[in-house]
């Protein structure tokens, strides 16, 4: 959910905050310099209550997600060390604010592969012209071999583009220019056996070619029923485009997609409100809130939702104060993710942040125990999931810097 969801506005109720609207903030640090507020204390406009037999307080901004409150399992406590999009968004998605690192992802499928040789094993839907902060870095293989790195496809019109030939062919012509292709790729590849770009371009090529047969049909959203296409809000405008992303997903899923990454929807950086957040939030929760409690409604319903981890998370939180009286600005120290499935616990709340909402101090999570945690429930050891760079064994949470650990707390 790219630009930082607001905290105190959606998962993590503050009854304090709300009393002391207006109020001067002892010591609340935010924005990208990270220095302390001169702005006072902004309580929510919006109304928090109970859900499910768990008893989950959600905003009111997010009734459907709210609607499947006993499948979620609230981290309330994370916390992370950079206040800036890029930054941030690269600890998100590598364990580490500097970029050049693999993203999860790339771990991942490094570590697993795929069960779908016609697919990619790392997927990424976004919109076509927005990358949001962080650009391509968030599916990067860093250091990794180049096959590793996610592919991109597209959720209007051909899922992947430039699969066939733009004009008719005699039988025979595609094969045959495969066919040098390879030979030339493989004549290349003698004199450079050490390069992985070559490698991850010879490889991909030869899924391309799979994919020319299979992908359309697989990706072909056509034969859902009218039913399904309802439940991701494919029937209204304002869903329709993010339903049909997370519908996507599912699919990919289901043909044995290891890893896939949804991006949220325009414009770029939607959830960073630092103005205007009481008609922003609204809007964007209203066109995410129904697709994204309906990807967890139907995995479950597939039986897929316990062998399936799925993660909702920003890049950081908001402060607690308000920014020119009607916005948030940046805060790493305290925020809140939603995950469901794959052996965590559900209708769970773990941790908490002060009674202003502005830092994890119960139970805190950093980005590197979530690595940890996630890989853990697909069966892998983050300190033993390494790869050489330079003669140095790098792990997936390097941990021998952030001393990463599995939140044993969260799992069933």
């Amino acid at each position: 959910q790219n630009g930082g969801a607001s905290q105190m506005d959606l998962f993590d109720p503050k009854p304090e905050l709300t009393k002391r609207n207006g109020q001067k903030a002892a010591d609340v640090r935010g924005g990208n310099a990270d220095v302390p507020s001169n702005e006072p204390l902004m309580g929510t406009a919006f109304k928090f209550r109970q859900h499910g037999e768990s008893g989950i307080e959600f905003s009111e901004l997010v009734p459907h997600l709210a609607s499947v409150a006993d499948d979620l399992c609230v981290v309330r406590s994370m916390y992370s060390n950079d206040p800036n999009h890029p930054g941030a968004t690269y600890m998100m998605c590598t364990g580490n604010n500097r970029p050049g690192r693999p993203t999860l992802g790339a771990w991942c499928v490094y570590a697993l592969g795929s069960e779908n040789r016609n697919l990619p094993g790392y997927v990424c839907l976004r919109d076509p012209g927005i990358f949001h902060s962080g650009g391509a870095m968030q599916i990067t293989n860093g250091w990794l071999p180049a096959q590793f790195r996610g592919t991109e496809l597209r959720t209007e019109g051909e899922p992947v583009l430039n699969l066939n030939p733009y004009a008719p062919r005699p039988d025979g012509v595609q094969r045959n220019n495969l066919a040098f292709l390879e030979k030339l790729n493989r004549l290349q590849q003698e004199r450079y056996p050490t390069e992985s770009v070559l490698d991850a371009r010879i490889q991909n090529y030869e899924l391309a070619a799979r994919m020319q047969l299979h992908a359309s049909p697989e990706l072909d959203l056509s034969n859902e029923t009218a039913a399904t296409e309802k439940l991701y809000g494919m029937d209204r405008e304002e869903t329709a485009t993010y339903g049909r992303r997370l519908l996507l997903a599912r699919r990919l899923v289901e043909r044995g997609v290891r890893y896939v990454m949804v991006l949220s929807p325009g414009s770029h950086n939607v959830w960073d409100h630092h103005a205007n957040l009481n008609t922003g939030l609204p809007d964007i929760c209203n066109r995410t809130d129904q697709p994204s409690a309906a990807l967890i409604t139907d995995l479950k319903q597939r039986g897929l939702l316990d062998e399936t981890l799925v993660v909702w998370t920003g890049e950081f939180g908001r402060t607690p104060t308000s920014q020119g009286g009607s916005g948030r600005d940046h805060s790493p120290h305290g925020f809140t993710l939603l995950m469901a499935g794959g052996g965590l616990k559900p209708g769970f709340v773990y941790g908490a942040t002060d009674e202003i909402g502005y830092k994890a101090v119960e139970n805190r999570v950093s980005v590197p125990d979530l690595f940890a945690t996630l890989l853990h429930q697909l069966g892998l050891d983050h300190e033993r999931l390494t790869y050489d760079v330079h003669g140095i064994e790098e792990n997936v949470t390097d941990t021998k810097v952030n001393h990463a650990r599995v939140v044993s707390d969260l799992l069933v």
